[in-house]
């Protein structure tokens, strides 16, 4: 929870003023993707132990009281931000690495019914811009960024910045830390 905390410190300005029992009671309290992922590991630990329903019912539970949807069936690394949350849906063969960010209104989401791995998976230190959609069993590497309002369905290569209708890579050269969050230079 300590480096959860670390890391909206990191990524949120609104964080920088507060002190630090402050920014623990409102990233605890009121940040909707903290809610939504402490439901989730409960819900993916009663997944695993293939429980029926309840996992499901805790899913509904943590998107009535967020907006945010993760099915139980999805793996989540550490440190994921879901920055204002409202309208994130993750599916159930999705998997997010480590130290990622994404940003509302983003789907993780499959292209098929097959029962098999069909949604992507995010590599580590990946940020998700606002309305993005990453959809089938695909691959987005470390370090990449995904524009606002992109629709990805091709793998992407580590440390590159894709965005557009379908996504396009724009940049394989990775961007300084501290510069992944200007999605106003996207080139």
């Amino acid at each position: 929870m300590i480096s959860l905390i670390r890391a909206y410190r990191k990524y949120d300005p609104a964080t920088h003023r507060m002190s630090r029992i402050e920014l623990l009671l409102e990233v605890v309290f009121l940040y909707p993707g903290v809610k939504a992922l402490v439901l989730h590991r409960i819900a993916h630990f009663l997944h695993q132990l293939r429980v029926p329903f309840f996992p499901r019912l805790v899913g509904e539970f943590s998107r009535f009281l967020t907006g945010i949807e993760i099915h139980p069936g999805a793996k989540i690394g550490k440190n994921l931000i879901i920055d204002h949350g409202i309208g994130v849906v993750i599916g159930e063969t999705a998997e997010i690495g480590d130290d990622c960010l994404i940003y509302h209104g983003v789907t993780l989401g499959g292209v098929h019914l097959n029962p098999v791995k069909r949604h992507p998976t995010i590599g580590n230190n990946v940020v998700i811009g606002a309305g993005a959609k990453v959809l089938g069993n695909i691959v987005i590497g470390d370090y990449c960024r995904i524009g606002a309002n992109s629709v990805v369905i091709k793998d992407t290569p580590s440390y590159s910045t894709v965005t557009g209708i379908p996504a396009k890579i724009m940049s394989q050269k990775g961007v300084a830390p501290g510069d992944e969050l200007k999605h106003d230079q996207i080139e």
